[in-house]
């Protein structure tokens, strides 16, 4: 694994191209106050490099996936783990896990399987702004620049 990529702090891996995914980003860092999170496309190299040093190896662009140490979540789970680590009212989201990860999974697939249908996609994983650079680990051509 590349030394550049942080390992102590989790590290969202999204569909880059993705509109509805690019949303969800922006999202998260509009509520990480305390920017705990750092961002990664799945279309990346550091990604590849990522899942598959924690594992994950049968991955698609259908679900982003949460890194934390040597763990990775996918789907539902992921997504209300990030929701908890978000300011209020969004932590509170959490409660959902109480719904059994069948039905939330069903629901998250549902979605996943229509987000560029409704929320269309890009030629180009998203290229953050200067500000926002620091938060995200990728280098990659895909994204128009990369570091």
């Amino acid at each position: 694994m590349s030394p550049d990529v942080p390992r102590d702090t989790p590290i969202l891996l999204f569909d880059g191209v993705c509109n509805l995914c690019n949303g969800s980003v922006q999202f998260v860092i509009d509520h990480d106050p305390d920017a705990v999170f750092r961002f990664a496309p799945l279309q990346s190299e550091t990604a590849q490099e990522l899942l598959a040093d924690v594992g994950f190896e049968d991955y698609d662009f259908d679900t982003f996936v949460l890194v934390e140490g040597d763990e990775y979540y996918t789907k539902s789970e992921a997504a209300l783990r990030v929701a908890g680590r978000l300011e209020r009212p969004w932590s509170f989201l959490t409660l959902f896990r109480a719904a059994p990860r069948v039905v939330r999974d069903r629901v998250y697939d549902l979605v996943g399987t229509y987000r560029y249908a409704v929320f269309g996609k890009k030629d180009r994983c998203m290229v953050p702004t200067p500000e926002l650079r620091e938060r995200f680990i990728e280098s990659d051509p895909m994204t128009d620049g990369g570091t």
